[in-house]
This record gives C-alpha cells, structure tokens and sequence, in this order.
C-alpha cells in the first residue's frame, strides 16, 4: 500500500474522487471494487422494482406463493433476504417449517402446508416446502416408497386447484456444482458465525450426492408442467443467482409492468 499523506484527504469532496484515491494507494483492487459497486446498484434498482411489486400485488389484492428449492448450501436464506431486504414486512411472509409433529405426522401431508398459504395482498416465501417428500425424505428414509409415490401422483392436481383458486405459484429451484457445495459446506463448519446453518443432513450432502441428482431429475420431470413450471437457477454465483431471482420474479407475475426488466437466460433453466 503507497503512504500518503493525512492532508491528501482534504481534497476530497465527492465519491468519485474517494474511489480514485483508494485506488491509487492501493488501498482496493479497481477492478473487484468497482465490479462491487455496480452489483450493489443493480441490487439497489431491482429492490425498488421489488417494492413496487409488493404495491402492486397489495392494491390487485394477489396471492402469490414462491416455493424455494434446492440442495444444502445453494443459497436459499441469502436469496430470499435479498428479493425482500426492503419490502413491508406486514405484506410478506417467509415460511420455513420444521419437522412435522406427531400430530401433523398423522395428517394429509399438504394439510400443515396450507395454514401458511398467502393472504388477500401477500406474498408468501416457501424456505423448503411439500417438495421435502419429493426429493429428501425418499433419500433419507424419512417417508415410504408408498408415500413417496403419493405425493408424485397428488401434487400436480393440488397445485392445479391452488392455481384455479388465484394463488399464483413460482417455483426456483437453485442449482449448485458439487465442486461449490463441498466449498461452502466447509465455510460452514470453520466459520463461528456459520455453523448454525450446518444441519444434520448437510454432512451426507456430498456422499449422497448422486441419489439428490436421481430424484431431483424426477422432481422436474414429473412435477414441472407448462402451467406451473419449475425454473431452475444456477448459484455457483451467489450474486448472479439473486440478481436471476429477483429478475424472474419482477418479470413474472401476472399484470406488473417490469419496466424494461428482463430474465437471465444465461442462468435460468425452466422446466415443464
């Protein structure tokens, strides 16, 4: 880093000029900061957009669900506090249930599911959903092959009805490298202030990695219809993912003007 003097400063006066003094000394590398920046105002124009979004779905009085899925690690949490960092929190909601109860053990699987469905003017944010039978309880165990192919058979219909009903359904599914997940996996377990995102199931990510693929290919195959697609987002780029997701959400809710906003082709999969 080159010294400079403390009297150097006293010629700033806007942030251009910081930015060019930072770089200078060497106090920043140009290139990755400034590459930074322009993230952070792509991010800071689609949130706006994002809030108009949520006006819009509240004066329309919409309902709209999007479920989020994907393997251990892709980012799911990180997207989801991106798309509504500033969004009324009265309006939204985001859903990530626990294990099921005795007594939800013994119910219709979709049955605890449904008491979290959107509102009149509400978006809802599935963190997981019914779709754990689709792809990590056949993997672990955790349901019968009875109840695994159940679920296949009745999901499509009771999306199908929700749809019929007004709820509008999105469903991203984020994609990531096995080479991106063991990377992240081990962030988790080194980093103090991560570690409580390590689950149970997380260390068997890797090692099962091949059985996650099997029914994650089904889960398109079977579940992904022209009506009610699944679209797939790649998130070995964190930022590029939540710039793909916010996008994709603004371009595709049924009467909002995006404005100029389209999808990334380049990162985004659809399935039906």
């Amino acid at each position: 880093m080159a010294e400079f003097d403390l009297k150097d400063l006293e010629t700033i006066s806007n942030k251009q000029q910081v930015i060019d003094f930072l770089v200078e000394h060497d106090i920043i590398k140009e290139k990755k900061f400034r590459k930074q920046l322009e993230y952070d105002k792509l991010v800071a124009e689609l949130q706006v957009e994002l809030v108009r979004l949520q006006s819009y779905v509240v004066d329309n009085i919409k309902r709209v669900l999007v479920i989020l899925e994907g393997r251990d690690a892709a980012g799911k949490g990180g997207t989801i506090s991106r798309v509504t960092q500033n969004m009324n929190p009265k309006k939204y909601r985001v859903e990530a249930l626990p294990k099921p109860t005795a007594i939800e053990s013994g119910q219709w699987y979709f049955q605890r599911y449904f008491k979290k469905l959107p509102n009149e003017g509400e978006i809802v944010f599935f963190d997981r959903s019914w779709y754990n039978r689709a792809v990590v309880e056949p993997i672990f165990g955790f349901c019968t092959d009875e109840q695994y192919d159940k679920f296949m058979k009745q999901v499509n219909e009771v999306e199908h009805l929700l749809i019929e009903d007004g709820i509008e359904i999105i469903k991203i599914y984020l994609s990531i490298s096995k080479e991106e997940q063991a990377a992240r996996l081990e962030e988790r377990r080194t980093d103090p202030l991560k570690q409580w995102k390590l689950g149970s199931l997380d260390k068997q990510a890797q090692e099962k990695w091949d059985d996650y693929t099997k029914y994650i290919s089904l889960l398109f195959e079977k579940t992904g219809t022209k009506e009610n697609p699944w679209i797939e987002i790649k998130t070995d780029s964190k930022k590029e993912a939540r710039l793909a997701m916010m996008r994709y959400l603004l371009c595709n809710i049924k009467g909002f003007d995006p404005k100029g906003t389209t999808a990334d082709d380049e990162v985004i999969i659809k399935y039906e």
